[in-house]
């Protein structure tokens, strides 16, 4: 591996930087890397609405070919989707486009920086930096870095720099092992984007039932849940499932299936995890647990 640039007593040098992929996740790290000093130099883009984010993010940053990004920075970082990570690495390595010591960073959380190891035999410097955000890919989503964690995974000789530069974007380094990114992204996807889920599933049974503006209703409630849940966990469960409250859940399964079977049949996946996760934490009483989870899976053909 070669050599990372020398940290001065002030912070990281000023590195010049080169972005693949201006979506929503790079032009807005892009743009928190030129706000904190850095020289943003490339960039390239492959749809349409890459490039106007592009311009609007990073409006002085020349669009350019992929191997000249390359050619042009000490740092590239490479924003493009997890699926299509390990082929851009090879392509960029075939093509013979990596210099040693220049620093190859992506944004993926389903890797960490084995996925750059064919780079890294050229002498490339590692680094994994994922934020945990959802992104609009406009200036709004500049703010939101402001405390927004970033899994980080990379070699020990490189873990000063890869911190270093998530706080200067604005960010709060957690360190993710090599192994465990799998398990990590995957549960980042559960919470988020099946939250995603079931509160779509939510408002579309509520205007099924005739409620004409079912934001208003979910908006404080789910919001008042999540934060019981992330201030003291499982042992603020309420509800029927909870209380062991069978002939109410039975009800609400058949209500389901008059409007959505997909609906349905995840109502009763999470009951009966949340009744698995009531009765450890002593919530629910083992003998309404029994009968509870005898109606989700009769219910659930069982």
């Amino acid at each position: 591996m070669g050599e990372a640039p020398s940290v001065s007593p002030q912070g990281p040098v000023r590195l010049r930087v080169g972005i693949v992929g201006t979506g929503r996740v790079g032009s807005v790290l892009g743009a928190a890397l030129a706000r904190a000093g850095h020289h943003v130099v490339a960039a390239y883009a492959v749809s349409d609405l890459s490039r106007l984010r592009a311009e609007a993010l990073l409006p002085d940053v020349p669009l350019v070919a992929l191997d000249e990004v390359l050619a042009q920075s000490d740092l590239t970082l490479l924003a493009v989707p997890d699926d299509a990570l390990p082929g851009l690495v090879s392509g960029l390595v075939e093509s013979n486009a990596v210099k040693a010591g220049q620093f190859l960073a992506h944004v993926s959380g389903r890797y960490g920086y084995g996925v750059l190891e064919p780079a890294m035999r050229l002498g490339a410097l590692p680094l994994a930096l994922h934020p945990v955000m959802t992104f609009t890919g406009t200036s709004i989503d500049l703010a939101r870095l402001d405390g927004t964690p970033f899994g980080v995974t990379s070699p020990d000789q490189l873990r000063p720099v890869a911190e270093a530069l998530v706080v200067e974007m604005g960010g709060e380094p957690v360190w993710i092992d090599e192994d465990s990114r799998p398990l990590y992204h995957a549960a980042l996807a559960h919470g988020s984007n099946h939250l995603m889920t079931l509160v779509g599933q939510t408002l579309d049974i509520l205007m099924a039932a005739g409620v004409q503006d079912p934001a208003r209703l979910v908006a404080p409630l789910v919001s008042a849940s999540l934060d019981n849940a992330l201030r003291y966990g499982d042992h603020v469960l309420t509800g029927p499932v909870a209380r062991g409250d069978g002939q109410t859940v039975a009800a609400h399964i058949t209500a389901l299936g008059t409007v959505s079977d997909m609906a349905q049949s995840t109502y009763i996946t999470l009951a009966r995890a949340t009744a698995d996760r009531a009765l450890a934490a002593g919530v629910l009483r083992p003998k309404a647990a029994e009968s509870l989870l005898d109606v989700l899976s009769e219910k659930d053909g069982r």
